[in-house]
């Protein structure tokens, strides 16, 4: 690969990159980030779990809340599912369930624990069940 006229091996990796970017932020202020903390940011950013605008709607009207060890329990349990080759998935955590979409990280429904009791799930490939 060629960078600034230079023949950079491809198999570099990206933390030993050296080469300062410029980014422009809203205030158009420059501010210099290493490469690698740009491209980690970036990809760090994607393990977060997202929250659907069903799921959202779900959670609001079952007074299920969102707390940060909530999230990363479900994280885990993605990560779990993942592991096993588990496409979308029911996680039961704590007292409520939820249907996500591993691959994506998506929560697409949440369930209150009464609801858990008696219900069928379709179109799930796994379930995880955490503490």
């Amino acid at each position: 690969m060629i960078v600034n006229g230079k023949i950079i091996n491809r198999n570099v990796p990206i933390d030993k990159f050296n080469k300062n970017t410029k980014n422009i932020n809203k205030n158009n202020k420059t501010s210099e980030n290493n490469f690698g903390d740009i491209l980690n940011n970036k990809l760090n950013s994607n393990q977060e779990i997202k929250i659907s605008k069903h799921a959202e709607i779900r959670m609001k009207e079952r007074q299920i809340d969102l707390t940060d060890k909530l999230k990363d329990k479900i994280n885990n349990s993605i990560e779990r599912a993942n592991k096993k080759g588990v496409k979308d998935s029911l996680v039961i955590v704590e007292d409520s369930g939820f249907i996500v979409n591993v691959k994506s990280k998506t929560v697409i429904t949440a369930f209150s624990s009464n609801e858990l009791k008696e219900s069928v799930f379709t179109n799930i490939d796994g379930a995880v069940i955490s503490e």
